[in-house]
């Protein structure tokens, strides 16, 4: 299992334009490849200046993931910063966690 987390996520709300900050934290049992950190950072950077409502924007980074990774499984989970008093935490999974190791999860 490999978990990456940043705790400086940026992105843009595409109706008011205000920025957005939350967690972004990826969980994953790898494939063949593994993700670079840098290349994982620059990648999250790219988002700070893009529209994207929170619960899209965690898919979007989910499935570029899967598409560059090829992982056995991976979840990526952002928690956003209260916005009108209310905090959002979206989580979006792709594949079996379980296939990836002989031992129980």
């Amino acid at each position: 299992m490999v978990e990456l987390r940043t705790e400086e996520f940026t992105s843009l709300c595409p109706a008011t334009g205000q920025p957005d900050f939350g967690v972004v934290t990826i969980r994953y049992v790898p494939g063949a490849r593994i993700v670079e950190s840098k290349s994982l950072k620059l990648y999250l950077w790219s988002f700070r200046n893009e529209g994207c409502f929170q619960e899209h924007l965690v898919n979007v980074i989910l499935e570029d993931l899967v598409l560059a990774l090829e992982p056995v499984w991976m979840e990526v989970e952002g928690v956003f910063a209260a916005r009108g008093g209310i905090r959002i935490t979206v989580r979006a999974v792709h594949g079996d966690r379980s296939a990836g190791s002989s031992r129980p999860v």
